[in-house]
């Protein structure tokens, strides 16, 4: 198995997808510049700020995501060929890393959060805190399908990294 070819291949994977957070910060934002043009009630006009906010924060995910993944695409090969054992090394235990926090920071707290937020809009009536909670919960359920498909892809890779250490090692 070449390895080079799949990290490759994974880290391209994640270019396709981060553009996926910058468009829906955009349709955020667009949603933010409509509530200020077309809002008439007081619930419409309380979308402003938080689909601006959360537009703006999507924004800066997906390009601090893609500019990452694009460098490292690069380092890849420059590490693989350095020492092809310390870069299996580095990248299984980055897997493992990043597979972890998924785990703790996608699957838990942000269920957590979603579900605080709905308590939030279930015993407060005023319209900047629903639309603040309806616009954080739009912007978390973003972030768990995105993460969703780039949790699995990381799983997958993982396995190829733990095919060829073990390989390796024979």
């Amino acid at each position: 198995m070449d390895i080079l070819k799949a990290a490759t291949d994974w880290a391209k994977a994640e270019l396709f997808s981060t553009p996926f957070f910058i468009l829906f910060g955009v349709v955020f934002m667009v949603a933010s510049i409509g509530f200020w043009q077309l809002g008439k009630t007081d619930i419409a006009k309380a979308y402003i700020i938080p689909t601006l906010v959360a537009g703006a924060l999507l924004l800066i995910i997906g390009l601090g995501l893609f500019f990452t993944n694009k460098s490292r695409i690069e380092q890849f090969e420059k590490d693989y060929h350095r020492d092809a054992l310390a870069f299996v090394a580095s990248e299984l235990e980055r897997a493992q890393s990043t597979l972890k926090e998924y785990q703790n920071i996608v699957f838990t707290a942000i269920p957590l959060i979603i579900a605080a937020c709905a308590l939030v809009i279930l015993f407060v009536n005023a319209p900047i805190w629903r639309a603040s909670m309806i616009t954080c919960i739009a912007m978390l359920v973003v972030i768990l399908l995105i993460d969703g498909t780039a949790h699995a892809r990381m799983d997958a890779y993982q396995k190829q990294l733990l095919s060829v250490e073990n390989e390796i090692r024979k």
